[in-house]
């Protein structure tokens, strides 16, 4: 793959790899570690541990993104792997619950920090657009693979010591993806314009609330969130309660999911290069809607259906990956070089809010109200969201727009898009006019 070419490249996704399988050992470990802890109450130590995670993924990710420019991104990245893998060897001697829980703010700080800021760094690496296609479905896959292969990693660890020796494992990870990314040549980020901490934080949500394509991404977050929470949060219940299969299906259903999305990643990269991404992740979309359309078919079915199961999540994987593998594309498009480490940074965090809304209402109404009532819930948030994407992401989305603007415009005042309409587009100048002044020959969405 020529991809794979590029040294740099190389490097930093092999990193990437390393500290996801870092991550997926640390999820399983800390679990145990909950129940050594807190035995019964492990389970609400671990939901509060991943709300805890949610809200700082939504709230550290902009203000780190306000700082992204202002310091050397390699060294940046660097630190904060050095920070993670501090955190992760410190987890086995806790042995309180309120020490876990200010280790994972920390840990996930760390985290909402370093991966927007390496997601912004790909582009400036891989200036190509199809190397940076093929880099995004690389990370998908990577994310996935993950995901199935973690939990397999980390039951063949425990057979042989105990789960303590799963965060050294992760530690390990963490330096060896700071090795790596020392390695890398990663060019600075460009200084943004913007002088205010306050005005640096807010820009990426700034920019996403004018610009149209990116309200479009944000309801695509939300049909994601919602549809995948059943996935994510209500999968245990399903496979053992509804079912009533064993663990090893819980595996293999949440396996079907990851491997619908394998497929998309595998494939997707051929058809970008012919079909737009407006296309490809509204699809996407619909293809969501009608997993979830599944799966509440199925809950209304004494018994349930093993293999209608494996289809509808493996469906749910394939919608997926069709809208999150093309994100990136989207927002290297919609924004210009000084800005885009306040985008990546909030679609982080703006993407993250919406899981924080949705698994509550996976978790907590399918304990009250069961499944089908809690599926219908999160289908109507996913078709807002859906509803949303369409109205937002304009049909005719071209590169190309014709505009005029004033040549009275002082150029001390243009910053690095221009808005038309209602909406904020990145100028080929890389300059920011007011809808008054929107005099200029042509404009570069």
């Amino acid at each position: 793959m020529s991809l794979f070419r590029h040294r740099d490249y190389r490097h930093l996704f092999t990193a990437q790899l390393v500290a996801l399988f870092g991550t997926g050992l640390t999820t399983v470990a800390l679990g145990l570690l909950a129940y050594d802890l807190a035995g019964a109450d492990a389970g609400a130590v671990l939901g509060t541990a991943l709300a805890i995670k949610m809200v700082t993924y939504v709230t550290v990710a902009p203000l780190a993104g306000a700082y992204a420019d202002r310091v050397p991104r390699r060294v940046m990245l660097v630190c904060l792997d050095l920070v993670r893998a501090l955190v992760v060897l410190a987890l086995p001697f806790v042995d309180q619950v309120w020490q876990i829980y200010a280790l994972i703010v920390v840990l996930q700080s760390a985290s909402a920090a370093f991966t927007p800021t390496f997601q912004a760094v790909l582009p400036d690496i891989l200036p190509d657009e199809r190397d940076y296609t093929r880099a995004l479905s690389a990370s998908q896959l990577a994310s996935t693979m993950e995901s199935l292969l973690s939990p397999v990693l980390a039951a063949a660890v425990l057979t042989l010591v105990s789960f303590h020796w799963l965060f050294t494992g992760t530690s390990v990870g963490f330096l060896t993806s700071a090795a790596l990314v020392l390695t890398t040549r990663i060019p600075d980020a460009v200084r943004s314009h913007r002088g205010g901490v306050w005005d640096r934080t807010l820009a990426g949500a700034r920019i996403y609330a004018a610009t149209p394509r990116l309200r479009g991404v944000m309801g695509l977050n939300l049909v994601v969130a919602a549809v995948g929470s059943v996935v994510m949060v209500n999968t245990v219940n399903y496979v053992r309660d509804a079912l009533g299969r064993g663990q090893a299906d819980v595996a293999l259903l949440l396996a079907a999911n990851g491997v619908g999305t394998m497929l998309v990643a595998l494939l997707l990269p051929r058809v970008l290069d012919r079909v737009r991404e407006r296309t490809v992740t509204l699809t996407g979309a619909a293809v969501l809607l009608a997993g979830i359309a599944g799966a509440i078919g199925l809950s209304t079915v004494d018994g349930g259906s093993w293999f209608a199961a494996l289809a509808v999540w493996a469906t749910v994987g394939l919608g997926t990956g069709l809208v999150l593998t093309p994100v990136g594309r989207v927002l290297r498009r919609s924004s210009a070089s000084a800005d885009r480490p306040a985008v990546f940074a909030a679609q982080f965090s703006l993407s993250h809010a919406c899981w924080l809304l949705a698994y509550p209402i996976a978790g907590w109404l399918a304990t009250e109200a069961g499944f089908s009532t809690t599926w219908i819930v999160l289908a109507g948030l996913g078709l807002l969201g859906a509803v949303v994407a369409v109205r937002a992401w304009p049909r005719a989305d071209h590169d190309v727009l014709e505009h005029t603007h004033d040549d009275t415009t002082d150029p001390a005042h243009l910053t690095d898009a221009i808005q038309v309409d209602d909406g904020l587009w990145q100028h080929r100048h890389e300059y920011v006019i007011d809808r008054e002044h929107d005099r200029w020959p042509t404009a570069t969405r």
